[in-house]
This record gives structure tokens, sequence and C-alpha cells, in this order.
């Protein structure tokens, strides 16, 4: 009986910290979706520096996509496919900045910090993804 109480705690607390790690990154890639789809100043002068010719619609196309791969992301029935063009998205960012020769820390790796809070969010909430990804780990 206490296994199964300390069971089920375990696993609501697994499924709110998955939520809350989903969605602090939901927030934010949201919120840098959005600043692309008009054309403002900051995202223009970032895609310049990063050396491309900015354009209103690769910045809008960039926030196209990655608002479409975080809403199947926020979905409960596409949330995986969500995270592996999220792990598309963040993996082409973080070359980028490899080729800006931006700061490893602060800006190269920031696409990674972003991808642990999307992957871990997912498999802390879906025990069914955990136990597909991990049945044969020993």
């Amino acid at each position: 009986m206490i296994d199964k109480l300390a069971t089920d705690k375990l696993r609501r607390s697994s499924l709110w910290a998955g939520r809350i790690l989903s969605g602090l990154a939901v927030a934010f890639l949201l919120f840098d979706a959005i600043i692309k789809l008009p054309p403002i100043g900051p995202v223009t002068d970032t895609l310049r520096e990063l050396g491309f010719v900015p354009t209103a619609e690769l910045a809008r196309g960039l926030g196209v996509l990655l608002l479409l791969s975080t809403a199947l992301y926020a979905l409960p029935r596409t949330a995986a496919i969500g995270a592996v063009l999220l792990t598309g998205y963040l993996g082409g960012a973080m070359a980028i900045q490899l080729r800006a020769n931006t700061p490893v820390f602060s800006h190269l790796l920031f696409g990674a910090y972003v991808g642990l809070f999307v992957w871990a969010g997912l498999l802390l909430r879906s025990p069914r993804l955990r136990a597909a990804l991990f049945s044969g780990v020993a």
C-alpha cells in the first residue's frame, strides 16, 4: 500500500516537473517566434550580425517554422515530433552561432540549454515515451 502511494506521488511530481519545464521552454520559444513575425529592428540587426542578408521574409519564415514546431510540442499527441523538430531548429541555431564565432556559454550553447528543457520536460511528463526510449537501458 505504501509503495503504491509513494509511486503515485512520484508519478505526479514527475508530471508536474515536466509540465513546468515544458511550459518554460514553450514560453521562451513562443516569445522568440512571435518577435520574428513582424519586421522589427533587433531581429534584422541580429540576423545581419550572424551573417544573413536580413529580409522580412527570412525572419517571418523562421518565426512561422518555430511557431509550428512549438505548437506541435505543446500538444500532447504530437509532442514527440515537435521535440524532434525543435531539436533540429535549435541545432541549426547552434551551428549559425558557431559559424558567427559567438561566445560559447552565453550564445552558442543556449540552443542546447533550451533543448535540454524541451526533452527533459517531455520525458518527465510522458511515461510511455520514457519507457519506449529507455526500455532496454540497463
